[in-house]
């Protein structure tokens, strides 16, 4: 027998599978097309075409869902990964001046590149390799939090959604995890915290029904979909019902449509007067 002990937990995964897309309105399509599909080369959904009122740009396994309406802007950052940080930043540079007046800005970091998007919301892009094998996607999503907040969110993930999650010795940051390599991130701030807009994040859960016995039974609910779907919009502390923090989760079950679907994503290299054939669609590489 084998004598190597190894440690099962840390290879267990919570009630959340997956984090699907987040989803915040823009009033302009020409622009959001520009920023999310030429300059950071993603790709607009081929098959699931809403005309100009919504757009869904495909970022590896995950989503962005772009209705049209006031902006939203979420209230801290998303992060997502690209194939080649070189060459996002050249389509940043050259396409970037197009923007020149909007809230569009950009930063190259050490790890990351911070981008703002024309309505002003943040992203920060990282290469391949720091997110498991994730070579285009989106990891996470991070919010910022109201002081004092973080160890009753941390208690209504496990307790209410089933999760499992991880806290910084400060107790003022939590990361829920999500499936093999993703997360939402909580953070505490001081600072004024801006009105909950809208925007939201879609989420798939083994135990559909659990949640949703709690979220009823404390009035929660914000919309009961159809059978495999519903939305809260309140995360509270389990401990006393006390409201924490607003962003609506779509919640899925595995027996949604749309789990698993497969998503279209083209090479963001491949242009008019550089076309190789058979170059069309993104294609992971293999990571040394």
């Amino acid at each position: 027998m084998n004598k190597v002990k190894f440690n099962r937990s840390e290879v267990d995964v919570g009630n959340i599978l997956a984090m699907e897309h987040v989803n915040v309105t823009v009033p302009d399509q020409t622009l959001a097309t520009l920023f999310y599909v030429n300059l950071l080369g993603f790709t607009r959904d081929p098959y699931m075409d809403f005309g100009p009122t919504n757009v869904w740009v495909n970022v590896g396994r995950q989503q962005f869902h772009l209705p049209t309406a006031k902006a939203q802007v979420l209230r801290g950052h998303i992060g997502v990964v690209v194939p080649d940080m070189a060459s996002l930043m050249v389509r940043l540079e050259k396409m970037g001046r197009r923007l020149k007046d909007t809230q569009f800005r950009f930063m190259e970091r050490k790890y990351y590149v911070d981008i703002t998007c024309p309505w002003g919301n943040h992203l920060r892009c990282f290469p391949p390799g720091k997110f498991g094998k994730a070579q285009l996607g989106i990891p996470y999503v991070e919010f910022q939090v109201p002081a004092e907040s973080v160890p009753g969110i941390k208690r209504f993930y496990e307790q209410v959604m089933g999760c499992r999650t991880l806290i910084n010795k400060g107790k003022n940051q939590c990361e829920v995890l999500i499936g093999q390599e993703q997360f939402i991130r909580f953070k505490e701030t001081r600072k004024p915290e801006p009105a909950y807009d809208g925007h939201h994040i879609a989420v798939y859960v083994s135990n559909f029904s659990g949640p949703h016995s709690y979220l009823k039974d404390n009035n929660l609910i914000s919309e009961e979909s159809d059978q495999n779907q519903y939305r809260f919009q309140t995360i509270v502390d389990p401990s006393n019902g006390k409201a924490l923090f607003d962003i609506e989760h779509e919640v899925r079950s595995l027996h949604h449509p749309m789990y698993e679907r497969h998503l279209v994503n083209r090479n963001a290299e491949q242009g008019f007067f550089n076309y190789q054939d058979g170059r069309d669609a993104f294609t992971p590489q293999k990571m040394v």
